[in-house]
């Protein structure tokens, strides 16, 4: 019994290397560097002046709506772009932590949508009902989560 427990954990540790390194990683490097090019071009902060009013709601800097936007694709991506904006000072620990609810409310809900409700067979009819809950969900977490930090 022992060998199979051994080998059912080096194949699960070998599976979970394979999903960090080539569906993970990839999203968070390319959300990190893409924080990056938005800052150095100057986009970031046009971004940031343009939604701050929403942002602000929230107690977050106009800034952290490129982690929603991410997140909507990838939820490593999403916390990719959170750990690009805090390593440029531009969100605080604070800020990730009122954000870090909606990354896994509504993470991924585009690449989910053809993972999971295409091949369920759920109707594209209902996937704005499904994505408003998700966006719903995350935004009473993110006011929920300032009265925390306010």
């Amino acid at each position: 019994m022992s060998h199979s427990l051994y080998a059912a954990f080096v194949d699960g540790a070998v599976k979970g290397w394979k999903v960090a390194t080539q569906n993970m990683l990839p999203n968070v490097v390319l959300a990190f560097a893409f924080i990056s090019l938005l800052q150095t071009s100057g986009l970031l902060d046009a971004v940031g002046r343009l939604c701050a009013p929403v942002m602000n709601l929230f107690g977050l800097p106009g800034e952290s709506v490129t982690v929603l936007i991410s997140t909507w694709f990838s939820a490593g991506g999403g916390v990719g772009a959170a750990a690009g904006l805090y390593s440029h000072g531009i969100m605080n620990a604070d800020h990730v932590s009122i954000i870090m609810p909606a990354i896994f409310l509504m993470g991924a809900q585009i690449q989910y949508a053809g993972r999971i409700l295409g091949v369920a067979g759920v109707s594209p009819r209902h996937y704005p009902a499904l994505y408003a809950i998700g966006l719903l969900n995350s935004a009473l977490a993110m006011l929920t989560m300032k009265l925390f930090f306010v």
